[in-house]
């Protein structure tokens, strides 16, 4: 939990919220490509499999909307951060500049730091996408030039493709 915020494994009630994100093009601009329901149900499940780790809903503790998505999983196996935790986030557009992606981002490395004794954290992002890079940033994360690659996931021509590595040391 954060001032604002409580980070919460995701529930049944959460599906519709979690899903308009997935669906949402704004959302997913930089992210992969939108994602059906059914595709929305697969990534849940996928992530509840990540267990301890896996990413959390954001909820709102004034008025408990699910605002978005944050947690730790473990690094793909066919990109470098393999072996690696990776922190991840996502948000509705409605939430966006309000300080709530730092805000969990904050609390899920902390928790991060509390339970898994690895020695960094990782995110990784499209090369263009600024808003995001700046997040790590502010979260005190360096850019880990050795570890830009081509992600796998999208097509050569795809502009999404180039990826950046943030890294952040355990304090």
């Amino acid at each position: 939990m954060t001032e604002r915020l409580i980070l919460r494994v995701p529930q049944s009630r959460d599906r519709a919220a979690v899903h308009a994100m997935w669906a949402d093009p704004r959302v997913m601009a930089d992210l992969g490509p939108v994602k059906s329901a059914a595709e929305s149900d697969a990534a849940l499940a996928r992530h509840a499999a990540y267990a301890p780790l896996g990413f959390r809903v954001i909820e709102l503790r004034d008025g408990g909307a699910a605002i978005g998505f944050c947690g730790l999983k473990p690094g793909a196996s066919d990109t470098p951060i393999a072996g690696m935790i990776e922190i991840g986030w996502m948000l509705a557009t409605d939430y966006w500049g309000q300080g709530y992606a730092r805000e969990a981002a904050d609390a899920t490395l902390d928790w991060g730091w509390a339970v898994r004794d690895a020695a960094a954290i990782v995110a990784i992002t499209a090369e263009r996408n600024v808003k995001s890079r700046g997040l790590m940033e502010r979260l005190g994360m360096r850019h880990d030039l050795a570890m830009t690659f081509d992600h796998p996931l999208f097509a050569l021509d795809d502009p999404r493709r180039r990826t950046v590595t943030y890294r952040i040391d355990r304090p």
